[in-house]
């Protein structure tokens, strides 16, 4: 189904495809849909998506995609969405945070518990997520906290306490399957990201590197930092490869992930913090992570399941 087929000529489509309860949607989308008229922002389509019976498309012939989205938190309650400006397709690029969004865990809280350090340690990182911190600063304190922990450590934490998201696995598969190229861009570090990159199957790896020194970790990082500036330009790079009608698709949950979610076609904020979610065009507050084949209208048949 494409939104095209609603409008013609040279006006500025707004198309927002949610996931919504549905056992009272009627009352609450008629209320959204009085919302949006008194903002200027009629709605002029509403319909459900062919494969996805629970998957709703709102085609406005013009708007503003913040207004839109706080309609929707204001009337339909939790979400999953993404409001574009260009019809959906499968995307050319997926570049995705990792702790929290396509991991369970934060990695170093729980590499801190191993050192005794880890209230202290989270209580950084919550602070550093919602962007009341500088992230390069955070990073390099709690890092200094980790120096004399055994390397090993990192394995049993890896075996023992990192667990993939809900549908990571699904998510990165059927991408690549319809040949989306896919990066994982993490603020956190290689010694994680590149097993969990091998195993959730992402092609490209940018993390920190930890400083290791006699089978212990140093308490510092070696280069320099994959903060919110490297996590855009990642995004960046690879578009430009791509060529200029590449679409791209971000996922992130906090505020280092910003800059990338702007830049992408399709930012998704993933269970995300406010600043995080309020920067994006899309967000999952709902469901899990196949929610993101479902508003792309994958059919089901087709998700490659791991």
């Amino acid at each position: 189904m494409s939104a095209t087929a609603f409008f013609s000529g040279d006006f500025p489509l707004l198309i927002a495809r949610l996931i919504a309860d549905t056992d009272t949607l009627e009352p609450r989308l008629d209320a959204l849909n009085a919302a949006l008229a008194a903002e200027g922002m009629p709605v002029a389509a509403a319909v459900l998506l062919d494969h996805w019976s629970d998957v709703l498309q709102l085609t406005l012939p013009h708007g503003d995609a913040a207004t839109l989205r706080r309609a929707v938190d204001a009337h339909l309650g939790p979400t999953d969405a993404i409001v574009s400006d260009r019809d959906f397709r499968i995307p050319d690029l997926f570049v995705s945070d990792m702790d929290s969004t396509m991991i369970e865990q934060e990695c170093i809280d729980e590499l801190a518990d191993f050192a005794g350090f880890k209230d202290k340690v989270s209580a950084i990182t919550e602070r550093a997520m919602q962007g009341e911190l500088d992230f390069a600063s955070a990073l390099r304190e709690r890092v200094g906290l980790l120096a004399g922990l055994e390397e090993g450590a990192i394995a049993t934490c890896l075996a023992e306490r990192i667990t993939p998201m809900p549908g990571a696995r699904t998510l990165v598969a059927t991408l690549k399957h319809f040949g989306c190229r896919t990066v994982l861009v993490t603020g956190g570090f290689h010694h994680f990201a590149d097993p969990v990159a091998e195993d959730l199957g992402f092609e490209r790896v940018v993390a920190n590197r930890l400083a290791v020194a006699e089978g212990n970790l140093a308490g510092e990082l070696v280069g320099g930092i994959t903060d919110s500036t490297v996590k855009a330009q990642v995004l960046a790079e690879e578009m430009q490869r791509l060529g200029e009608n590449a679409i791209s698709l971000a996922t992130g949950d906090g505020a280092n992930d910003i800059p990338m979610l702007e830049a992408a076609d399709w930012g998704v904020a993933y269970h995300a913090k406010p600043k995080a979610r309020e920067a994006a065009n899309g967000w999952i507050g709902r469901g899990d992570l196949t929610s993101i084949l479902k508003l792309l209208e994958i059919p089901e048949h087709d998700w490659q399941v791991r």
